[in-house]
């Protein structure tokens, strides 16, 4: 179908048969879906809208669900966006969204669906090969929508780039072996967090290139296995999963670490006032679980249980880059990635439980 099809409301609401908890899933058609990588917000701040990317035309587009209709709207028709599909970011005001496809930066208007060409990188490539860390290709947008951070390959290197997202101008402020997942801090446009190499994964950079640092040394000595980084906001605190033994947390102005969470917590997100996070959870797949950040216990409360296969055998084991890069079978829309809405009364995940990735959001009331 075009670019601009509307499709009627797929809505249907069914309750956790172990939890209790009223779940929402928003798509069904014969196809897989996921919304944003989690670290990554899947509605406007004003919730107008739920961006996800949909495969029911052949091929990954882009598309919004009208949260007051539930009618659901093709935004892209494009055949370039298959290596990009990770890189979509729904502005916080509601205006647009920004998505890389070719060796370009996009900014979609959500009114007019007009496509601009914001920046072209004439890139070796905008991501790594496999499906995993900056493989991925996911961008970041400053809270204010000002900056969008994007990196990308020249030759062997990788580059971080800041792009006005007005203007379109950009200064690379980066170079180096290896750069993968961005989040800006929620409380400073002017800091950022970036994934460096899968051994060395911790590290920080203020957005004009300076002060680039690495935030925390991996454990060597006891193969530790750092992932899935991501800020609390309100503390200037970055939480990263130490897996598969839980969350910890790391000052980035005093250095100071502190336990969150002990459990398997596996792809672990706060929400927007900074004092509970959600994490889906695997080998044992304990359900989608919620928890307290800053009482120090991080208490898991099962929320539901989303069923996916969350496939990637690799991280049913020790950590297994500690010899350099191997190929692993993890494709991402298995993988819940829950995340808060905004008001922090929803939490959205993908799950292939039907045998299609599709888009579900679990209302939280007391959980």
């Amino acid at each position: 179908m075009a670019k601009g099809t509307v499709y009627g409301s797929e809505s249907r609401t069914f309750y956790d048969q172990r939890t209790g908890t009223q779940i929402r899933q928003v798509t069904t058609a014969s196809a897989h879906h996921h919304h944003p990588f989690f670290i990554i917000p899947a509605y406007d701040d004003a919730m107008q809208r739920l961006v996800f990317v949909s495969n029911r035309t052949g091929t990954p587009q882009i598309f919004a669900e009208e949260r007051a209709t539930g009618e659901l709207r093709q935004l892209t028709d494009r055949s370039d966006l298959a290596e990009s599909e990770w890189s979509v970011h729904p502005s916080h005001n509601g205006k647009a969204v920004f998505f890389t496809a070719g060796t370009s930066g996009w900014r979609l208007d959500l009114e007019t669906l007009e496509e601009r060409e914001l920046v072209n990188f004439t890139a070796t490539a905008m991501k790594d090969e496999g499906m995993v860390a900056s493989a991925m290709g996911t961008t970041a947008l400053s809270h204010d929508d000002k900056w969008w951070a994007i990196r990308f390959k020249i030759g062997k290197e990788s580059a971080l780039a800041i792009v006005d997202t007005d203007t379109g101008e950009h200064d690379i402020i980066l170079r180096r072996d290896s750069i993968a997942h961005l989040q800006f801090c929620p409380d400073d446009a002017n800091l950022l967090y970036y994934a460096g190499p899968l051994t060395d994964r911790v590290w920080v950079i203020h957005r004009d290139g300076s002060g680039n640092r690495r935030l925390y040394a991996r454990n060597v000595e006891k193969n530790e296995w750092i992932t899935h980084e991501t800020w609390i906001p309100g503390t200037r605190e970055l939480a990263f999963v130490d897996w598969p033994r839980g969350v910890r947390c790391i000052n980035v102005d005093t250095g100071a670490e502190r336990q969150v969470t002990t459990f398997n917590a596996w792809h672990a997100i706060s929400n927007p006032t900074g004092t509970r996070m959600v994490a889906d959870t695997n080998f044992p797949d304990i359900g989608i679980q919620i928890f307290d950040v800053l009482d120090g216990l991080g208490e898991p409360q099962t929320l539901c249980y989303p069923g996916a296969s969350s496939l990637g055998e690799h991280w049913n084991g020790p950590f297994p880059y500690a010899n350099g890069p191997v190929q692993v079978y993890a494709p991402q829309h298995t993988h819940p990635h829950p995340s808060f809405s905004p008001d922090g009364q929803h939490v959205v995940f993908t799950s292939d439980r039907s045998g299609y990735a599709q888009i579900y959001e679990a209302t939280i009331n007391n959980t």
